[in-house]
C-alpha cells in the first residue's frame, strides 16, 4: 500500500485542487480560505477536513498544530491580478497572494510546493519581476523549481483551460519529478453534457450536441469585484454562442420538453448552463456539493482548478517524494 502524504491547502476555494490531490495520495492537515461559502462547501463534502476561514495574509502556519513541515504546500492563488482578462496589476493588486504564499513557504518549510495561477503569470514579460522574486526566495530556501502551463483539456476535462503552475522541491526530490504527459483526450461539450441536457425531456438535445461539437471555452468570471452568475465578459459570451450556449446567466434547470432550439436567433435561441453543468465542465464529480446561492456558487466553481489536473500533477509529486 502506497504511503499517503500530508498537505496544507491555501486559497482552497471549492476544493478542486484539494480533491484532486486527495485522489493522488495527499490528505490535508488544514485548508485555508477567506470565503465563508467556500469553507461551507469544503465542510459539506469532507466533514473530516480541518477548514479555517481566514485571510491568508494573517495566517501563520506554525501557530497551528501539524502544519509545519508538511509534505506539500498547495493552492490556487487568485489569478485576476495576472489574468489577460483583468487589469494585470500583478503584485501591486491588493488581491495578489503570490508573495504571501512564498512567505508562507518560509514559515512552513514544506518538502514540496504546488502553486497555481493564471498562465499569463508565466508567459508575460510584464510579470518577469514577480517570477524573479519567487525564484530568488526559493533559491535562498534551498528549493529547485519549474514553471509550466497546463491545459485542462489534455487531462480529460471538456474545457479549454490553461493554468500556470509552479512546482518546487528539495533538490533530491525534484530530481525525480516529471511533469504529467497530459495525453488524455477530452469529450466535446455536447457529449459531456448530453445526459444532463436531456434530463427533463428536451427534444432538441441531439441537434444541440451537433452544435456543441468541441470542448467548452474557458469558464471565466467569479471575481468578487465584478460580475455575477454569468459566463464572463462579452468576448467570453461570444465564444459560448459558437458552441451553442447562452452565457448571459445560469439556468436553474436543464431545458424542458418545450424548449425550442433556434441558433438562428443567436443566444436567444440557445440553452443556458446550470451550476451543476458548469461544475461538471470543471471536472468536479456529480456528487460534489457547492454551497451558497447561484452567484456565490458560480464564483467558487469558476475559480477552481479542475480536479483531474491536480490529480495528474499530484501523482507525479507523490512519485518524486517516494514511498
Amino acid at each position: 500500500m502506497r504511503r499517503r502524504f500530508r498537505s496544507l491547502e491555501i486559497c482552497a476555494g471549492a476544493g478542486g485542487q484539494a480533491l484532486g490531490l486527495e485522489r493522488a495520495g495527499f490528505d490535508p492537515v488544514m485548508l485555508v480560505d477567506n470565503d465563508a461559502h467556500a469553507c461551507a462547501t469544503l465542510r459539506a463534502n469532507r466533514a473530516e477536513w480541518r477548514v479555517l476561514e481566514a485571510d491568508l495574509k494573517d495566517f501563520v502556519g506554525t501557530e497551528h498544530d501539524g502544519v509545519a513541515d508538511v509534505d506539500l504546500l498547495s493552492g490556487g492563488i487568485p489569478s485576476t491580478p495576472f489574468s489577460i482578462a483583468g487589469r494585470q496589476h500583478g503584485t501591486k493588486d491588493d488581491r495578489d497572494l503570490l508573495r504571501t504564499a512564498i512567505f508562507l513557504v518560509m514559515d512552513v518549510r514544506p518538502r514540496a510546493i504546488m502553486i497555481a495561477s493564471a498562465a499569463n503569470l508565466l508567459t508575460s514579460p510584464k510579470f518577469g519581476p514577480a517570477r524573479s522574486f519567487v525564484e530568488e526566495e526559493l533559491r535562498d530556501l534551498g528549493y529547485h523549481w519549474e514553471w509550466r502551463v497546463l491545459d485542462a483539456q489534455h487531462f480529460g476535462v471538456p474545457q479549454t483551460r490553461k493554468s500556470g503552475l509552479l512546482i518546487a522541491m528539495r533538490p533530491d526530490d525534484f530530481a525525480r519529478f516529471v511533469w504529467p504527459l497530459g495525453d488524455e483526450g477530452a469529450p466535446p461539450l455536447g457529449m459531456a453534457l448530453r445526459e444532463s441536457m436531456a434530463s427533463r425531456g428536451w427534444k432538441g438535445v441531439d441537434a444541440w450536441v451537433q452544435i456543441a461539437d468541441q470542448v467548452a471555452p474557458t469558464i471565466v468570471g467569479g471575481s468578487k469585484n465584478h460580475g455575477g452568475a454569468d459566463l464572463g465578459p462579452t468576448r467570453s459570451k461570444r465564444s459560448w454562442i459558437e458552441v451553442g450556449v447562452d452565457g448571459r446567466s445560469l439556468a436553474d434547470e436543464a431545458p424542458d420538453s418545450e424548449f425550442m432550439l433556434a441558433p438562428e436567433l443567436g443566444q436567444d435561441g440557445l440553452p443556458k448552463l446550470t451550476l451543476s453543468q458548469v461544475s461538471k465542465l470543471q471536472g468536479f464529480p456529480d456528487d460534489w456539493i457547492i454551497t451558497g446561492r447561484k452567484t456565490a456558487g458560480y464564483r467558487q466553481v469558476a475559480q477552481a482548478m479542475p480536479p483531474p489536473v491536480a490529480t495528474a500533477v499530484g501523482r507525479q509529486i507523490a512519485a518524486a517524494l517516494g514511498d
